[in-house]
C-alpha cells in the first residue's frame, strides 16, 4: 500500500498568535508548559492517505484509529479561516454516509492537497 500523504497538524501555522503568546510567556515558565502541551497534542494526531484508504490516528498513551476506504467517501470538506489560508492549513472533514463526518482532522497542512488525493483515489478505484 503506497503512502500518498502523512502529516501531523501544524503547530505554529495553525495558531500563530497563540504561539507568539506562549513564547512571550516563557520567562514566567507558563509558556514552556503551554508549548509542551501544545506540541504533544499536535504530535498525538496523524492523518495518512494511502492509495485505497485514509487512516486517522489520535492519542499518545491510548490510541484511537479511524480507517475509511476511499471508495466509500462521499464528501471531503475543507474549512479554512483567513489566517488558515495565509499559512496553508485547515480542517479536513471526511464524510461517508449521513450527516456526521467519519474523520475530522484540524490544523492539517495543505488541506486541499488531501482533498485532491482522495478524489484521485476515487477515480483510480
Amino acid at each position: 500500500m503506497k503512502e500518498l500523504y502523512a502529516e501531523h497538524p501544524a503547530m505554529f501555522k495553525n495558531n500563530p498568535l497563540g504561539f507568539i503568546l506562549a513564547v512571550l510567556l516563557i520567562p514566567v515558565a507558563v509558556g514552556v508548559l503551554i508549548l509542551l502541551w501544545w506540541y504533544l497534542q499536535t504530535k498525538s494526531s496523524k492523518l495518512t492517505v494511502f492509495e485505497n484508504e485514509i487512516l486517522f490516528e489520535k492519542g499518545l498513551l491510548s490510541k484511537e484509529r479511524s480507517e475509511v476506504n476511499i471508495s466509500i467517501v462521499r464528501t471531503v470538506r475543507v474549512k479554512q479561516s483567513f489566517f488558515n489560508r495565509i499559512f496553508g492549513v485547515g480542517t479536513v472533514s471526511i464524510y461517508t454516509a449521513g450527516d456526521n463526518p467519519e474523520i475530522v482532522a484540524k490544523g492539517m497542512p495543505d488541506p486541499n492537497r488531501i482533498r485532491e488525493l482522495i478524489k484521485m483515489g476515487q477515480n483510480g478505484a
